[in-house]
C-alpha cells in the first residue's frame, strides 16, 4: 500500500507547492499591473495613497494564500519523511511562515482601515 500511496502523495505535495508559487506570482503580477494603471492615470495626493493601499492589501491576500499552501505542502512532505531533521525543518518553516502571515494580516487590516 505504501508503494502506491507515497508516490501519489509526493506528486500532490509537488503540485500544491507549484500552485502556491503560481498564486504568489499571479498576485504580484496583478499588483504590478494595478500599480502601472494607477501611475498612468496620474492620481495625486490622497487618491494615490488610497490606490497604493488597496494594491498592497490585494497583494497581501495572495501572499497569505501562497504561504498557507506552502505550509500544507510542507506538512505532506514531513508526513512522507518523518525524520527528526524533517520535523525540525518543518517546525522552523511553519514558525517563520506563521510570523509572516500574522504581520501581513495585521498590515492588511491596517491598510483596509486607512482606505475606508
Amino acid at each position: 500500500m505504501k508503494e502506491i500511496l507515497y508516490p501519489i502523495l509526493e506528486h500532490i505535495e509537488f503540485v500544491i507547492s507549484i500552485i502556491s508559487i503560481a498564486v504568489v506570482i499571479y498576485g504580484a503580477l496583478i499588483a504590478v499591473v494595478q500599480f502601472i494603471k494607477g501611475e498612468m492615470l496620474h492620481f495625486s495626493g490622497k487618491e494615490k495613497m488610497r490606490t497604493i493601499m488597496i494594491i498592497r492589501s490585494d497583494l497581501g491576500v495572495y501572499l497569505l494564500l501562497g504561504l498557507e499552501l506552502l505550509i500544507a505542502a510542507d506538512i505532506i512532505k514531513t508526513i512522507l519523511n518523518p525524520a527528526l531533521i524533517e520535523l525540525l525543518t518543518l517546525g522552523g518553516i511553519v514558525l517563520l511562515r506563521t510570523i509572516l502571515s500574522v504581520f501581513l494580516e495585521r498590515e492588511m487590516r491596517g491598510l483596509k482601515e486607512l482606505s475606508e
